[in-house]
């Protein structure tokens, strides 16, 4: 073949690009993700510009706006109907604006703002070199034991840090359950799982513990990652497209323009099976879902009690909004498919929870497993299939993320000179040292336990009214057996603390500022009002049920 002849090969074929269409992106209905976002960069100009004695009371107040506003902006939006009539695809495609999206990201935002107020707490270590402290590290990157440790915890530094790394971290959770196409999803995967891992390996006490922590759920979270690109890779193999409506349609064989450089692979069944197991397996990763949930207790009981609150309540609630949208979404035409693996997935979940639970001595690992019998619980919403399953898991996950956090609160209100006192026989005889704390502490295990005119009840009557009108009845008898068994050790924790004798060499319960006694506050209320009077709140999950397409 003679030069010329290659030479006019690969000249003719380009097409001549005349313009270069601008992209189109809706500020207003991404309102509630860019101010959070921009908050976050605020945060970090606030680090590298604000003094360090000031530091504090700015980053604190710019995260609670941008949380409130963030907040008020989902609201109008909700009000605006872009909830319902107006659902709709922004930002090119790549970001759902509907019902679910707008109630997970309103949920959220409400549990990262009560979160943030246990981030921001610091009547509870006793004063340091004349300096109150909080939960966090005085200076992060020096070594544990340190000269250079000792001098930052005698200059009296903190690692304010924290609100912008909690702000990216909520970015991303706003983000992932209202991702519209793979790449999007992954993007907000990343975006607020690297915070968590920074935020869990900072606890100014225990802090090899807690540094293994970070560690074991970056290793981890690092496999499931992979797994989730792997699963995102072969999807795309499959389909030739990102999006979720494409891959659904190719799916479901109702596809109109097929690429025909991709016509070989789409009727590829293999890529899409495979595909579509590593994609879900990457999101019950995040849910916690056994097998899938050995970093859950070590990650919990490691990291700073304030971050393991924020992340046991916002994380569920980001990732069960993302896995309802792929299995909704994307992959219903796979339903027969999928259906028998949830199953058996929230049946060992269920029962792996409630039972491996009972033998912990530890109250942040207990409640570690019961978050995971939790997971197993919502998983009974998801595999219903039906809008009452889509509403049901929204009411559970606004619920159980108050109540999460309200009883991490609590648990880092219970001392001894070691700093929080988590073993459970440290517990005992707490109801006679401190009625309140431990009358508190007992609302929540009820509510955790479901027992009726708790919001957990109300949640779980929901979640298996639903999954048995679905026609998942077997799964129903299963969650029931594991809510008794639940019941035992959340009932034995509150007969230690109101029923045992108080240890004489006991913890001391440290009165809180007002900070952690409002997220609390805020817990025990939600708890009560969706327990009493949860009508207004499932009509409201009802109504924020349906997906846009």
């Amino acid at each position: 073949m003679s030069a010329t002849a290659v030479h006019s090969l690969w000249t003719t074929a380009a097409e001549p690009i005349t313009k270069i269409d601008a992209p189109t992106f809706e500020y207003g209905q991404m309102a509630p993700t860019l101010i959070v976002v921009g908050a976050a960069i605020l945060g970090i100009l606030i680090e590298a510009f604000v003094p360090r004695k000031s530091r504090y009371h700015v980053q604190m107040f710019v995260s609670v706006v941008a949380l409130a506003a963030a907040f008020a902006a989902v609201v109008a939006l909700a009000a605006d109907g872009y909830g319902t009539t107006k659902a709709r695809i922004a930002a090119m495609g790549a970001i759902a604006v509907d019902g679910p999206a707008l109630f997970l990201q309103g949920t959220i935002l409400l549990a990262a703002l009560v979160g943030l107020f246990t981030f921001a707490e610091r009547r509870l270590d006793p004063v340091v070199h004349g300096n109150r402290v909080d939960s966090f590290a005085a200076q992060a990157a020096s070594v544990p034991g340190s000269e250079s440790e000792k001098a930052a915890v005698k200059a009296g530094f903190t690692t304010t840090e924290v609100f912008p790394l909690l702000l990216f971290a909520v970015a991303g959770m706003l983000i992932f359950p209202a991702a519209n196409d793979l790449l999007t999803l992954f993007v907000a995967l990343e975006v607020f799982s690297l915070p968590l891992y920074l935020l869990c390996a900072l606890a100014r006490r225990k802090r090899l513990m807690s540094q293994e922590a970070a560690v074991k759920y970056f290793l981890l979270g690092a496999f499931a990652s992979a797994f989730t690109l792997f699963g995102i890779a072969m999807l795309y193999g499959y389909a030739g497209s990102m999006s979720y409506a494409t891959i659904a349609q190719v799916v479901e064989g109702t596809v109109q323009d097929v690429n025909p450089a991709l016509a070989d692979t789409m009727g590829n069944d293999a890529l899409l099976l495979v595909g579509a197991a590593l994609l879900v397996m990457g999101l019950l990763f995040k849910v916690g879902a056994v097998p899938f949930h050995m970093w859950t207790p070590d990650v919990y009981q490691g990291a700073p009690t304030p971050v393991t609150g924020f992340m046991a309540a916002a994380t569920k609630v980001a990732a069960f909004g993302a896995l309802l949208r792929v299995l909704y979404v994307v992959l219903p035409g796979l339903r027969w498919d999928w259906r028998p693996v949830m199953w058996a997935v929230a049946i060992v979940t269920m029962l792996g929870g409630a039972i491996v639970a009972i033998t912990q001595t530890d109250i942040k690992r207990l409640l570690a497993y019961s978050s995971i019998a939790h997971a197993g619980f919502i998983l009974a919403g998801v595999i219903a299939t039906t809008p009452d399953g889509v509403s049901s898991v929204l009411f559970y996950l606004a619920a159980y993320s108050f109540v999460t956090i309200g009883a991490f609160a609590v648990v880092t209100l219970v001392r001894d000179a070691g700093g929080e006192a988590t073993h459970l026989s440290k517990w005992a005889g707490l109801g006679r040292r401190s009625p309140l704390v431990a009358a508190v502490f007992a609302v929540f295990l009820l509510a955790f336990a479901g027992i009726p005119l708790t919001s957990g009840f109300a949640g779980k009557f929901a979640v298996f009214k639903a999954a048995a009108e679905g026609g998942a009845a077997p799964l129903v008898v299963i969650g029931v057996i594991s809510s008794a068994i639940a019941a035992f050790f959340y009932i034995r924790v509150i007969v230690l603390m109101f029923f045992s004798e108080p240890r004489p060499e006991g913890p001391t319960v440290a009165v809180p500022s007002p900070l952690t006694m409002t997220a609390i506050g805020v817990g025990v209320a939600v708890t009560l009002v969706l327990g009493l009077a949860p009508q207004y709140f499932l009509d409201l999950a009802g109504q924020a049920g349906v997906f846009v397409r």
